[in-house]
């Protein structure tokens, strides 16, 4: 008889014990490393995630990777569950992934952003409640290099983070009731970058005119897991020039 918990040892697994693996739908497997963010959770979903690619496992149709978790979904018809879980398991004992290094060909990206005014309102309401000056709040934002933890929400839209422990602010209680495309938002230790016109919880405190989500090119998103990013002060004069220029003025670099 086939165990409830489809694992290859036929045991239940503890699910209080990372990492583990979870089974998702009739043609997925899903890897946790934490049940919380952190940064070594992250660097391990997308380290692994790229390794899971490396290995070419037999049947393997697609993968991704979340906040602490990487997915693979696979080919039922070339592989099984017990197979590819055995597989994962073996690769997972490889490493500490938690210190894996993070995966190449990512990029580092420099993004103008304008700070506050009318086109981000919400920029001094943060600063307060993170306890801090307007100047030191963009001072602190611009500054942090920040990774894109995951694309999730709407379509290319990035988490970022973590920003220094002041910004663990909450969420609002309310939603502001529209975002416009390229509004940089904070809470909760990270910065969300959005692709549509949204409402939101998160405060406004930042405008880019980095176009997110393009769907008719080949490679939709243009930001991806692993990416890291800057925040550059610019005058809204600035950047209203920069919205006719090929990704907003935005410019990045590989890294290798």
């Amino acid at each position: 008889m086939t165990s409830p918990c489809a694992t290859s040892s036929g045991k239940c697994p503890d699910r209080t014990v990372f990492p583990h693996i979870r089974t998702i739908g009739t043609d997925g497997l899903l890897v946790s490393f934490a049940d919380a963010l952190s940064e070594p959770a992250n660097r391990a979903a997308l380290a692994f995630r790229a390794a899971i690619e490396a290995a070419d496992l037999p049947g393997l149709l697609e993968t991704s990777a979340s906040l602490v978790s990487a997915y693979l979904r696979f080919d039922i018809s070339v592989s099984d569950h017990g197979a590819v879980r055995s597989a994962l398991e073996t690769l997972l004992r490889t490493q500490n992934w938690l210190a894996a290094p993070l995966p190449g060909g990512r990029r580092r990206w420099s993004i103008p952003t304008v700070y506050g005014t009318e086109l981000a309102p919400q920029l001094e309401e943060a600063a307060a409640v993170a306890g801090l000056t307007p100047e030191e709040a963009i001072a602190s934002i611009s500054n942090a290099q920040v990774r894109v933890q995951t694309i999730g929400f709407a379509p290319g839209m990035p988490y970022l983070g973590e920003l220094p422990p002041e910004w663990a602010i909450p969420r609002q209680t309310q939603l502001t009731g529209r975002v416009p495309v390229g509004g940089l938002c904070v809470a909760i230790r990270q910065l969300v970058l959005f692709p549509v016109d949204t409402p939101t919880g998160w405060r406004h405190i930042g405008q880019t005119a980095f176009s997110l989500f393009r769907p008719d090119d080949a490679a939709p998103f243009a930001l991806r897991p692993g990416d890291e990013a800057r925040f550059v002060p610019v005058t809204a004069e600035a950047l209203a020039n920069m919205r006719s220029v090929p990704d907003g003025g935005a410019t990045f670099e590989v890294l290798r």
